[in-house]
């Protein structure tokens, strides 16, 4: 326990737990993504999907318990490393070379409060029904759907989404820094694989607010 603890008291100890929690709910957010574009194939083939993880009883509850145990881990190392960022430099850069700066990585904080406040909503819309339109428990390929005719809602995910987008790919580049996989011979590959995912996962959840603003959902 004293040599955890001394662990995640490092820099680095912080940022592995960053790392390791962000690659699960990368796992997380990709099977999600692939249950959620069921919509476009038949909306009752999401429905079977739900009931088949409702069937797991209990251990569904595990799940989403260790899921919100990792969440909250990465946003609370993610805090700490931004306290000791600024505590190492409290008056800030003078000038800020944007070209090892990405747009991506300087709009992470920021980001990262937006994912947050969007998963209250997205939990409180279509997990609880509490500020869906016309929810029916069950019935998710249908609530998706409703839940997504209104204009405001589906411009907030959409706008969500490439959030999540930008975040996604440079957790995913950081990940390879962090756990040491960070070489001239390699960087090509960590773009190509940060790429790769975040347009499979970030575009395939933007797919469907986009197709409900389009009027394209079934």
């Amino acid at each position: 326990m004293n040599r955890f603890r001394a662990l995640w008291q490092s820099v680095i100890g912080k940022k592995i737990a960053m790392a390791g929690s962000g690659l699960i709910l990368v796992g997380f957010l990709i099977s999600h993504m692939a249950s959620n574009v069921l919509v476009f194939v038949d909306p009752a083939k999401l429905d079977a999907y739900a009931e088949w993880l409702h069937g797991f009883g209990g251990l569904l509850w595990v799940a989403r318990g260790g899921l919100l145990f990792f969440l909250l881990v990465h946003i609370l190392a993610a805090y700490q490393l931004t306290q000791i960022a600024r505590a190492a430099r409290p008056t800030g850069y003078h000038a800020v070379d944007y070209r090892v700066s990405t747009y991506a990585a300087r709009t992470m904080r920021w980001g990262g409060v937006l994912i947050a406040v969007f998963l209250v909503y997205h939990i409180l819309h279509f997990t609880t029904g509490t500020l869906h339109p016309d929810f029916h428990p069950g019935e998710v390929g249908r609530n998706v759907i409703e839940g997504m005719q209104v204009t405001w809602t589906a411009a907030f995910y959409a706008i969500t989404m490439v959030s999540i987008g930008a975040h996604f790919w440079h957790g995913i580049w950081s990940v390879f820094q962090t756990l040491g996989l960070n070489h001239p011979a390699w960087n090509s590959t960590r773009v190509t694989v940060a790429t790769a995912l975040t347009l499979l996962v970030a575009g395939g959840f933007l797919s469907i607010p986009v197709a409900a603003l389009l009027g394209l959902l079934p």
